[in-house]
């Protein structure tokens, strides 16, 4: 035997081929799943709107007789803003944002007395577009 079989490595093509199919393979699923992020964060935020947020907003207003006002916002979830019947903290923990760092909107909704609005202002951090979760 000679000694160059002894000593048989890999060549710097065979490397550099194994390194460009791995970046194809991670390029793939990249791509397949960069869309899926967007969909979880929205899926989270409805999640809380239609979860947690309004079961604590009906168990304020079960104790209360009321919604929190405009002024209140959500924060009246966890501080009793000085009312008779608050048996607060609604929520575990501390109130949190959206998926995408912003604070949930809260307001009376003026259409129809005793209701709310709650909403995230979505993907793009503006509240009245299209994008708005409800």
């Amino acid at each position: 035997m000679s000694r160059q079989r002894l000593y048989r490595a890999f060549t710097l093509v065979e490397i550099l081929l194994v390194i460009v199919i791995i970046g194809v393979l991670a390029g793939m699923l990249v791509t397949r799943l960069s869309g899926r992020t967007q969909e979880a964060r929205i899926a989270r935020a409805q999640s809380d709107i239609r979860g947690q947020l309004s079961l604590a907003l009906k168990l304020f207003e079960q104790d209360t007789g009321r919604y929190p006002t405009d002024d209140e916002g959500l924060a009246a979830l966890m501080e009793n803003p000085g009312m008779e019947g608050w048996r607060g903290p609604y929520l575990e923990g501390e109130l949190r944002t959206d998926p995408w760092n912003k604070a949930y909107l809260y307001r009376l909704d003026p259409e129809h007395p005793g209701m709310y609005l709650l909403l995230s202002s979505g993907p793009d951090g503006q509240a009245g577009t299209q994008d708005d979760i409800k």
